[in-house]
């Protein structure tokens, strides 16, 4: 066999890619495929821990040791840079958030006759794999799987599939379920009941109306620093807790000392309140009710946290009001922030510390900034999405001069 035969890569989406191009589905870095196209396997292969593995969505990459899909993440990385030309800045070892750590998932549901079944989709399927097992899941989560599951097979309608969103705060699980018809006193009270019986820090619905909060004893909480916030319901965080510290350590290390800050699509505040003791902080977010718990947090604590909420896609800050910032924090959704970019390429703000859940998009706006006199320092990559082609970073550029 020739050295063509050899699986050198995985490619973006999952796949093997040997040194002439050829992709092989469930090749890991090190196997060899023959002509007929059976799997030789090498020394980076692994036992996947699922029984779900092969056909459950949630994971592609469960066949891969360790260290090959710490690999797998960096080389996302520097190959998004690469493809744009970007030069300079170090690669860092990619940290991977451990199995059982997953904080939040949205799973599906779909209950015919008197079966329900809850799980991920398939992969490229509408299909739902009945979860029975889950290495993804931090426990408290699994843990309700089940209860959920019989919870559905009283008020799930029948043929149309449920959207079920579970989130660990700091009070316990939060509960929301889309799709759903809790008609009656029966409905109502099974709810209810079952949001005591198992504790949850919240449990709201939508039946097509808009989300309704039927279970909420306090308001829940996540706590950032020293800074508790009070969030709305399935706010955004960070998938994994083992990530979240990765990032706000990386960003950490991108601002310094800087004193004034600029946190740019600043959600609830992971980064804001995570950096603002002794010194002051600007944040910018355009979702409203994200935005409405930032503040009410920084209040409550007294935080020097100044907030706005603005669309940062159709209004973006200007060279004028970057300029007032030592270090501007950029965390945008996985489409990339490019007209927030080229005002910030076209400013003289020292230091930029970009968050990214997108190699690809981070990667073009990274190209802006460079063009613009800016210096990719270093890139920290990030497995929050354990054994998932998803991949996320965080950067640091700086201007000198």
């Amino acid at each position: 066999m020739t050295e063509a035969n050899l699986i050198e890569r995985i490619a973006a989406r999952g796949d093997g890619v040997t040194g002439d191009g050829r992709h092989v589905m469930g090749g890991v870095p090190g196997d060899r495929v023959r002509d007929d196209g059976i799997i030789i396997p090498g020394p980076n292969r692994a036992d996947p821990p699922c029984r779900h593995f092969g056909k459950c969505g949630g994971c592609q990459l469960q066949h891969v040791a360790e260290p090959a899909l710490a690999e797998f993440v960096r080389d996302r990385v520097a190959g998004a840079l690469a493809g744009q030309d970007v030069a300079g800045g170090e690669v860092l070892p990619a940290h991977l958030s451990p199995p059982q750590s997953r904080r939040r998932a949205t799973l599906t549901a779909l209950r015919t006759g008197k079966q329900v079944a809850l799980g991920f989709n398939a992969a490229q399927s509408n299909q739902i794999v009945d979860m029975r097992m889950c290495p993804l899941l931090l426990p408290e989560l699994f843990a309700l799987v089940a209860p959920v599951r019989e919870l559905l097979a009283v008020i799930a309608p029948q043929r149309r599939p449920v959207k079920v969103k579970l989130q660990m705060l700091d009070q316990g699980v939060e509960l929301i379920l889309e799709g759903v018809k809790a008609e009656g006193l029966d409905a109502a009270m099974a709810i209810q009941d079952f949001a005591g019986a198992h504790g949850l820090a919240r449990l709201a619905i939508d039946q097509g109306d808009g989300l309704e909060t039927l279970w909420q004893p306090e308001p829940p909480t996540v706590r950032f620093g020293d800074i508790s916030v009070e969030v709305p319901p399935f706010a955004f965080l960070q998938a994994t807790t083992a990530g979240q510290v990765a990032l706000i350590d990386a960003v950490r290390r991108a601002i310094g000392d800087a004193g004034a800050v600029a946190d740019l699509f600043a959600g609830v505040g992971t980064f804001a309140l995570s950096v603002q003791a002794g010194r002051k902080v600007y944040a910018a977010e355009g979702a409203r009710d994200a935005i409405a718990a930032l503040t009410g947090a920084a209040n409550r604590a007294r935080a020097l946290v100044a907030t706005e909420h603005r669309d940062l896609f159709r209004r973006p800050l200007v060279p004028a009001e970057l300029n007032r910032f030592g270090a501007v924090i950029l965390d945008p959704p996985r489409a990339g922030a490019e007209e927030q970019v080229k005002q910030l390429a076209a400013s003289q703000a020292p230091l930029i510390a970009y968050v990214s859940c997108n190699p690809a998009s981070f990667a073009r706006d990274a190209k802006l900034l460079v063009a613009g006199g800016y210096s990719l320092d270093w890139v920290q990559p990030v497995g929050q999405f354990r054994w998932s082609t998803h991949v996320e970073l965080a950067a640091r550029f700086s201007r000198h001069g």
